[in-house]
């Protein structure tokens, strides 16, 4: 019998590790990629270039990313709209998840279906009418366009507000009950009892929001016209614009930049994050 478990556990640790090295591969590809000559980067698969032919200039070329502007400065123009996207999407969700999993009222489960609808549909769905209101509104070609739906937890929050519901339902009512017999109101219940259980599902959705967040094109496409208000994500595409070749090696070592501060992120958050999607699931 422990012969047979052994067995099994290699067997199981080998799939995951071969699974890992091919989830994992198109980002070292990258990596040494960011150091090839646009003639070596599809000649082959290998992630290192040939001997001799190493480049760090794409770095250089990537940070001076054009005649306008540096690196950081699209970074910046990330920033400037994700960490409110990011805080506004942690509170809506938040208290949004604790009344729908915590109180009784009247159209409850009818809340909760529309919530799983929401989440079913396609984010580009959301697109059109959420454009013409901030038209109406005289908020396009500004930052907030990209977060205000967030304070009201539209948008992505569905995904993160059924993560949380399901986090919720795995705590003891019996803290709410304590809390209220000694004199808590609701958002103290909240904030005070319930919230430092929910630091693992927290870091995951602030996680999750800031990559999203990072990786969108769409919204800052539809919403941004001004050139000085270019995120990371349309000044990487704007590297495959023009007539002349595409330096491949720059867009590489420019994509593997702007990578970095969400692989610090995610690590430095990883803990929290794999404990709040195995918690997630959850039942009451």
């Amino acid at each position: 019998m422990v012969k047979k478990n052994t067995i099994n556990s290699a067997i199981r640790y080998i799939i995951l590790i071969l699974v890992g090295i091919i989830l994992i591969y198109p980002l070292f590809w990258i990596i040494g990629s960011s150091f090839k000559q646009n003639i070596d980067i599809f000649g082959t698969l290998n992630i290192f270039p040939p001997k001799g032919r190493g480049t760090t200039q794409n770095f250089g070329e990537a940070w001076n990313i054009n005649n306008r502007h540096i690196l950081p400065f699209y970074f910046l123009n990330t920033l400037k709209f994700l960490v409110p996207k990011t805080i506004f999407t942690i509170i809506s969700s938040t208290i949004t998840a604790y009344v729908v999993a915590r109180k009784k009222f009247i159209g409850k489960k009818f809340v909760f279906t529309m919530i799983i609808l929401t989440l079913l549909m396609p984010e580009l769905a959301f697109r059109i009418p959420l454009y013409l209101l901030f038209r109406d509104l005289g908020l396009l070609d500004r930052y907030a366009s990209l977060y205000i739906q967030d304070i009201f937890a539209a948008g992505t929050c569905s995904f993160f507000i059924f993560m949380e519901i399901q986090f919720m339902r795995s705590i003891p009512r019996e803290l709410d009950e304590a809390a209220v017999m000694d004199g808590c109101n609701e958002l103290q219940t909240l904030f005070y009892i319930i919230s430092p259980i929910l630091k693992p599902i927290i870091i995951t959705v602030g996680l999750l929001c800031f990559m999203w967040g990072m990786n969108d094109f769409q919204g800052p496409l539809i919403y941004l016209r001004s050139p000085d208000k270019t995120v990371m994500s349309m000044a990487l595409k704007q590297l495959m614009d023009g007539d002349s070749m595409i330096n491949y090696g720059k867009i590489f070592a420019a994509s593997f930049i702007a990578l970095l501060p969400m692989i610090a992120i995610f690590f430095a958050g990883s803990k929290y994050f794999v404990d709040g999607v195995a918690s997630s699931g959850g039942k009451e």
